[in-house]
């Protein structure tokens, strides 16, 4: 075959260190954009970001030569400093050290933008540990819960 071909759409989440409630409405309609650019700038396509206040949520498609590690290392370094630079009061801010990655069906992508853009509502009923407990599980994925929160 002459050429690569690839659709690897990717949810990840991840949270603020310590489930800090830093990202206000108002500073994640200045942080989301800043996450799409370092995306962007990786080669990848951020299709949709939501979350909270303690977390976020990102549906995009990578590229089969890159290590999600080395992104998910970008992305947080990137939007980490674009934080302390923009709001110096929020010199304490950082991300968790690790995420939670999952595979996308092309079939299910509407479902999960509005799931992803229905955080602030779905957060009004279920908090961040059972959401995310709840992804792990209904993806198939074996863990210890001990290790699942910092």
């Amino acid at each position: 075959m002459p050429g690569t071909y690839s659709q690897l759409l990717i949810h990840i989440v991840t949270s603020t260190k310590g489930r800090m409630r830093w990202i206000s409405p108002e500073i994640a309609e200045r942080l989301y954009p800043c996450i799409g650019g370092i995306v962007r700038a990786e080669k990848g396509t951020l299709h949709e970001i939501g979350g909270v206040e303690d977390h976020v949520h990102l549906y995009l498609r990578w590229r089969p030569d890159g290590r999600l590690s080395d992104l998910m290392r970008v992305v947080k370094a990137g939007s980490s400093k674009w934080m302390h630079e923009t709001f110096p009061e929020l010199a304490s801010f950082a991300w968790q050290e690790g995420y939670s990655v999952f595979s996308v069906s092309k079939f299910r992508e509407d479902a999960l933008k509005r799931y992803i853009l229905g955080q602030a509502e779905h957060h009004k009923t279920v908090d961040f540990r059972s959401e995310l407990l709840g992804l792990l599980r209904a993806h198939g994925i074996e863990f210890d819960e001990k290790y699942v929160f910092d």
